[in-house]
């Protein structure tokens, strides 16, 4: 969370059309904070791209690119992670995901474990718990600001709703 995903993501993608190479950009059709199939990053940057659900079937959507970009990728399912590693592997697209490994309880999203099994590469974008350790965790709280332990795993929201934390802040607090 607020570790520049989004802002990565269109990145890769203006790199990749600068060189004239069409891609294929995903968000979750759930994450409706800026608007439906809009990737927005906080620093200003945002472009409407084609959304996924449950239903979406990678591996028949594969249009002729050079890269597929998911944002939003702890919301894919493990047979779309399966379908994206396929897609990667069998037919060398370069597949690239962005999102958050764990909920706000700590558990992994189930799309989040498989994309760590399965990826040939992980890199980890990095950003700082408010005591300056890197944060590695996201901690939910109510409108007061007090934390939410319970609830259910998806709950979509941005700095007024999820906060980052270290592993020393999300169990101390």
């Amino acid at each position: 969370m607020n570790a520049g995903k989004s802002t990565a993501m269109l990145q890769v993608a203006h790199n990749y059309e600068e060189q004239g190479q069409k891609v294929a950009l995903y968000t979750a059709v759930i994450d409706s904070r800026y608007g439906v199939g809009n990737v927005t990053s906080r620093l200003g940057p945002q472009r409407q791209v084609d959304t996924f659900g449950p239903d979406t079937d990678f591996l028949a959507e594969a249009p002729k690119v050079a890269c597929v970009l998911i944002d939003e990728a702890q919301f894919l399912s493990t047979a779309q992670v399966q379908q994206l590693h396929q897609l990667a592997q069998v037919r060398g697209v370069p597949v690239i995901c962005y999102g958050l490994r764990s909920d706000f309880r700590g558990e992994p999203f189930p799309g989040s474990a498989y994309l760590l099994a399965l990826a040939d590469d992980i890199e980890e974008l990095k950003n700082i718990c408010t005591c300056g350790k890197k944060a590695t965790m996201n901690v939910r709280v109510d409108q007061h600001g007090r934390r939410i332990r319970e609830g259910e795993q998806v709950s979509i929201g941005g700095n007024e709703s999820y906060r980052q934390a270290c592993g020393r802040c999300f169990y101390a607090g």
